[in-house]
């Protein structure tokens, strides 16, 4: 049987990320802590929030859709649940700080990137069981640590340490529980019990785009509105 392969699902991560930076107005320059701006970061940690509340859901669906098929892998999708499970409220203490209000942060909808995101996750639930959820999961763990202390360490800079606490407080708890090895034992479970390689990879490829999709419409509500700039694709 073939089987993930750790080192091409990186470089496929980094070669798509890196074509979202080609692409996508400021997403470069943010994830490299040479630019922030307040609206813009303030509207991606609510985004961020309300993203995990949707994640958990997905998560929970995959879960159910491994049944008890795999207990290693319920397990292991169980942990993660259980390890991140109320992780939005951190990022919430920090959008109070900034001002908003838990009504308002409750009111805004998601991207229509982010939607397309979860309903191509729970779709790909009920065709194909739960590899497609941890690839995402996968991904996500991946990004944050390569971008995520980059990204607070630019905004603490800017805005004071008091605005981004319970950021850095997430990030700590993901270090020390290494979550980034936990989903990819996951992930490697999942596609080995419910899909393929092939399958994983063309999934990471379409979740960056959608990723990319997301920063576009995040610079154009935020940044890009206040200039009056052009739509925040390249191409």
């Amino acid at each position: 049987m073939v089987k993930l392969d750790r080192e091409r699902l990186q470089k496929l991560a980094e070669e798509s990320i890196e074509r979202q930076f080609e692409r996508v107005t400021r997403m470069r320059e943010f994830h490299t802590g040479e630019w922030t701006d307040r609206e813009y970061f303030v509207r991606h940690k609510t985004e961020t929030v309300l993203r995990i509340r949707l994640n958990n859901e997905v998560d929970s669906y995959a879960l159910f859709k491994v049944g008890s098929k795999d207990d290693a892998l319920a397990a292991k999708l169980a942990q993660y649940l259980a390890e991140e499970y109320g992780h939005e409220n951190m990022f919430t203490r920090d959008l109070v700080k900034f001002g908003l209000t838990l009504d308002e942060l409750n009111a805004t909808p998601v991207f229509p990137s982010t939607a397309k995101l979860m309903g191509y996750l729970r779709l790909a639930a009920d065709s194909r069981g739960p590899a497609p959820t941890t690839v995402w999961d996968w991904f996500v763990e991946w990004y944050s640590d390569r971008y995520n202390q980059t990204i607070l360490n630019k905004a603490t800079a800017e805005f004071g340490r008091e605005y981004t606490r319970g950021s850095q407080t997430h990030l700590d708890f993901d270090e020390e529980h290494d979550h980034d090895e936990l989903m990819f034992k996951t992930v490697s479970l999942a596609v080995d019990g419910f899909g393929s390689p092939e399958q994983a990879y063309q999934d990471l490829v379409t979740y960056i785009d959608l990723i990319g999709d997301y920063f576009a419409e995040l610079y154009e509500a935020t940044a890009g509105r206040r200039a009056g700039a052009v739509p925040a694709l390249a191409g």
